[in-house]
């Protein structure tokens, strides 16, 4: 299985770049910069990668990225991403970064902006994976800072394809930043949101309703809502899920208590993704090895899950067509029936 699921091909819709900073480059980084880290040595730093809640490990996580400073700094980061991405068989990745993390303490959006496209490019250009590059909001800071973020942006939205929003779910409702999203729709960028997470079904339903985002992510708990249910079922409306990240997390007890197969089978357009995955115990192939062993899902399940990668994805029709055909003809002659 790890075989067949390494060699079928596979977008990734959700997953935060920062969110891939392994404690080794953390380290050689800190040391670059002469930035202080909690934990001595990458051991230290990797074992104290245990969380109570989204925001125990958004403490952990902001304080690391503390370390990306320059150009050369973003360019690794990402770079060491895309090597992984290549070995798993991953062909097309959308992936997020959150600029607000880095120029609250002073590094210039320029700086992470082009540090992140020039390993993307270059990863096209070796590898051949295609991307889509998302910036988010970070929910718990202003939805005036989101504006002077997305104005920032606006210079530059020939590279970024879309804008999102995450960090702190609870007392931060899509609402909020209404406005910001319907500047940035007018500008052309396309809409995700992270919705139903830590927060209730509604917060799904609102994403949809008032930022009028393309897709979700996570959304486990639209399961709350039948209603909401049948929607995204008949509208296809994606959820990014990310399974090993919501155990990490306590959403869930097990990826054995996950509710995604449950939701495919039901009909959802539902994808498996890593989030960030450097502190959650798992990349993109980890997170379907894991639903195959725990939830008892089957080759053609796995597969279902990829073709939804690309559906869900902002690829152009005739791209997610390829990839259709991709993954039909890999199924033909596939290891694992």
């Amino acid at each position: 299985m790890e075989a067949f699921i390494r060699g079928l091909p596979k977008a990734e819709l959700h997953l935060h770049l920062e969110g891939t900073l392994e404690p080794e480059l953390a380290v050689r980084l800190a040391s670059k910069h002469g930035v202080a880290l909690p934990y001595g040595t990458v051991e230290e730093l990797r074992r104290s990668y245990q969380f109570t809640d989204l925001q125990s490990f958004l403490d952990v996580y902001l304080a690391g990225a503390n370390v990306l400073r320059d150009e050369d700094d973003f360019y690794a980061l990402t770079a060491a991403y895309l090597r992984k991405s290549h070995e798993q068989g991953v062909v097309h990745v959308e992936v997020f970064f959150d600029p607000q993390t880095h120029t609250e303490r002073g590094v210039a959006f320029v700086t992470v902006l082009n540090g992140i496209h020039r390993a993307l490019m270059e990863a096209e250009q070796n590898y051949g994976i295609t991307h889509r590059l998302i910036m988010c909001f970070l929910r718990h800071l202003s939805a005036d800072a989101a504006m002077q973020t997305l104005t920032e942006a606006l210079p530059h939205k020939a590279l970024i394809a879309g804008i999102g929003l995450d960090s702190t779910e609870t007392g931060h409702p899509p609402a909020k930043y209404a406005a910001v999203f319907e500047r940035a729709r007018r500008e052309g960028f396309l809409a995700v949101a992270h919705a139903g997470e830590e927060g209730p079904a509604s917060n799904v339903r609102d994403a949809l309703d008032i930022l009028k985002v393309q897709r979700i992510d996570h959304g486990v708990r639209s399961d709350e809502d039948a209603a909401l249910l049948d929607r995204l079922a008949r509208e296809r409306i994606p959820l990014t899920m990310c399974p090993l990240s919501n155990v990490k997390l306590k959403v869930f007890q097990s990826v054995g208590d996950h509710n995604i197969r449950r939701l495919l089978q039901r009909g959802l357009c539902v994808t498996i993704n890593s989030d960030d995955p450097a502190y959650f115990g798992g990349y993109l192939n980890e997170n379907y090895l894991a639903v195959h062993r725990e939830l008892g899902m089957s080759a053609q399940e796995l597969a279902q899950l990829a073709r939804n990668s690309f559906e869900a994805s902002f690829l152009a029709p005739t791209h997610k067509q390829h990839w259709f055909t991709a993954i039909d003809e890999y199924l033909r002659r596939a290891p694992l029936n």
